[in-house]
């Protein structure tokens, strides 16, 4: 019977109370951690460290290398390399070099899958010879170069500082394909939201989906208003994006690790959660400020940590601004 009973903590009070909120105290630094990795990814700290490009083989032919920014894809196919994205500025040549040690091929297009300079300023390190692709909107904002809202510190201007280096050469409306066959990749435009000319890129042989930052993780996403984004839209552009077929494999713009269409699927319905609440809470007469003391994640979507009250400012800011 004695085995059954529940174990009885002995010690003293005030000695359980302390490991009580050592425990809470760690998570939250997990949390805070966790987050700071994330915005170290955009912010331009660290840029005399050495750059160091790790790789993640999701298929025989497709990679994703981390370090530096935002996830960057690397399809390669019989004829070349197709790189998306291309990091932080001064990481285009550690991108080409990794690359180098993956296949003999060259580079021969690059995607960027939106405008912030932790996705499109290594650029400029390419061969002139590589077509750069990307929205049309996306070319327009890399020309303007604007801050990205809510972030106190600018990327470099790359683009200006080469004389017009870097900007994409061909550009797409709603949709555009490039290749054929098992090397075919294909690019789709769903709406505003992260910025105002988010590509989709999809490798249909290899069942995968490139998401850029409209779902960079598992968090309150960044709304760039300075870039065209929308709050309000976001979760609608993320629901046209789930209706796509035969993807198993989701890179998104920054996680450690790929996701699922379930992923996204969930990650469409969280941003929906959230703009609700901050339109029901402007609705109400509440201000900003009001809301991020009082909101928080729901219990229902798990593995999405506790955001820090900026994000939540920033985001909500940009709803209540659309709201009318």
């Amino acid at each position: 019977m004695s085995e059954n009973r529940p174990r009885i903590d002995r010690r003293p009070l005030h000695v359980v109370r302390h490991d009580m909120r050592r425990a809470i105290v760690l998570g939250a630094l997990v949390t805070i951690g966790a987050f700071s990795l994330t915005v170290g990814a955009y912010q331009q700290g660290g840029q005399s460290a050495p750059k160091v490009v790790t790789v993640d083989k999701i298929k025989d032919n497709l990679f994703v290398l981390k370090g530096g920014g935002g996830n960057t894809a690397v399809f390669v196919t019989a004829n070349g390399v197709v790189v998306v994205d291309t990091k932080l500025a001064g990481w285009g040549q550690p991108i080409l070099s990794k690359i180098g040690e993956l296949t003999p091929k060259p580079v021969t297009t690059v995607i960027n899958t939106h405008s912030h300079g932790d996705h499109v300023s290594g650029n400029v390190e390419f061969p002139a010879s590589v077509e750069i692709v990307a929205h049309e909107k996306t070319k327009t904002t890399m020309e303007a170069w604007p801050p990205v809202y809510g972030f106190p510190t600018a990327f470099p201007n790359v683009v200006k500082e080469s004389g017009g280096k870097g900007l994409p050469k061909k550009t797409f409306k709603d949709k555009l394909t490039l290749g054929s066959g098992n090397d075919r990749v294909d690019l789709f435009y769903f709406g505003r939201g992260h910025t105002g000319g988010d590509a989709w890129v999809v490798f249909p042989s290899l069942r995968a989906l490139h998401t850029g930052d409209m779902f960079a993780n598992k968090g309150i996403p960044i709304m760039d208003k300075n870039a065209g984004g929308s709050g309000v839209e976001f979760p609608e552009t993320l629901r046209k994006a789930t209706a796509l077929k035969n993807i198993d494999i989701v890179i998104t713009g920054h996680a450690p690790t790929t996701m699922t269409m379930s992923d996204l699927s969930t990650y469409a319905d969280f941003n929906r959660d959230f703009v609700n609440a901050a339109r029901e809470a402007k609705k109400a007469g509440k201000s900003v400020d009001d809301f991020v003391a009082g909101w928080k994640v729901p219990e229902k979507y798990a593995g999405y940590g506790t955001p820090p009250a900026a994000s939540v400012k920033n985001a909500a800011t940009v709803i209540f601004e659309e709201v009318r």
